[in-house]
């Protein structure tokens, strides 16, 4: 039934919102989530709320040992397709341990798709990433631009991307979106679920929101001498919120679409340097953000923002949050969770 969805990491920063989007939807929702990066705090706070419940099996995608329980749990709830999140997604973290993230990734969506296929569930949205494309494109990207990944991370994405398009040429009746996500920033509205890493924050939305509430005492800007305009990176940042609306849009072109396998960028199409965000968010916040400019990271890129037009041709969707709403609803979050979804 197109009204029974799979979430694999539904309890995450962007699970969680994807969750709420959809059981406001009236959709029905079975979570499979190993809470390694997440909380089930989470979770009770999305049924909250929605006002309405969902199923949670506890299990981790990656690991072989699992796959026979995840399978049977998938058919037992009876899905009409999935949305696949779960998996490790740190950038610096994957080109020190990369063969963790090889591992992870491609592991957990194997077992998916082996467990959608015995449930008859042949319908995907996939988390995907615009580092597939690395640095050789010119802005915006498109989504035939060239693929490049710089880093593991990047390319565990792409490989998921390339082994469900092999599956969808091997059986026609997959129908398969990959969403190759710019960056998500911000939290839902009401400040009850947003992002919350555990351990020192990857990302540096979350970095700037812990600086700003006290956690942490300084901001690292990871490189000042980029080809940019001011020297930091420059990034395409969508309100988590827009991304959560994008996987509905992408699940209602599923139930129409004939099969195959596609890539849509979600982006607001529009960039913001590593400087302009401690800007906005410093405005948001009312807060100081001490910061100061250290080494680039191995494996980012100079600039990237999206083209996001196919998404918009295709699903009737596109970003209606700008910069300014992003910081407001993500220091919100944080302000009013300063330890996270720890009580």
């Amino acid at each position: 039934m197109a009204d029974r969805i799979i979430v694999t990491g539904g309890a995450g920063y962007i699970g969680s919102h994807v969750c709420l989007e959809l059981l406001v939807a009236g959709k029905e929702i079975l979570v499979i989530d190993d809470f390694s990066n997440s909380s089930p705090e989470s979770l009770r706070r999305v049924e909250e709320i929605s006002g309405r419940s969902l199923e949670v099996l506890r299990a981790d995608l990656a690991d072989p040992a699992q796959e026979g329980a995840v399978v049977e749990a998938v058919r037992a709830f009876g899905p009409w397709g999935a949305v696949h999140l779960a998996g490790l997604k740190a950038v610096a973290e994957s080109v020190s341990e990369p063969m963790r993230y090889y591992r992870v990734n491609l592991n957990a969506a194997t077992t998916l798709a082996h467990a959608l296929t015995a449930a008859d569930a042949r319908r995907l949205v996939f988390s995907s990433s615009a580092t597939v494309y690395g640095e050789l494109n010119p802005n915006p990207v498109r989504e035939t631009g060239r693929l490049g990944p710089t880093n593991p991370y990047g390319r565990t994405k792409l490989f998921i991307e390339e082994m469900l398009k092999d599956l969808a040429r091997a059986d026609p009746s997959w129908r398969i979106v990959n969403l190759r996500y710019f960056n998500p920033v911000g939290a839902h509205a009401s400040g009850r679920i947003g992002e919350d890493p555990k351990g020192n924050p990857n990302n540096l939305f979350p970095y700037i929101a812990q600086v700003a509430v006290g956690r942490l005492s300084r901001l690292c800007v990871y490189g000042g001498d980029y080809p940019t305009r001011d020297g930091t990176g420059v990034r395409d940042f969508i309100h988590v919120v827009d991304l959560a609306r994008g996987h509905g849009a992408a699940l209602d072109y599923l139930a129409a679409s004939q099969g195959g396998a596609i890539d849509v960028n979600l982006g607001t199409g529009a960039g913001y340097s590593v400087l302009e965000a401690i800007a906005a968010f410093k405005r948001a916040s009312n807060r100081d953000i001490p910061f100061e400019i250290v080494s680039r990271r191995d494996g980012d890129v100079a600039e990237i923002f999206a083209d996001p037009s196919l998404a918009r041709r295709l699903f009737g969707w596109k970003a209606e949050r700008e910069l300014d709403a992003m910081c407001a609803d993500h220091w919100r979050w944080q302000r009013d969770n300063p330890n996270g979804y720890q009580r």
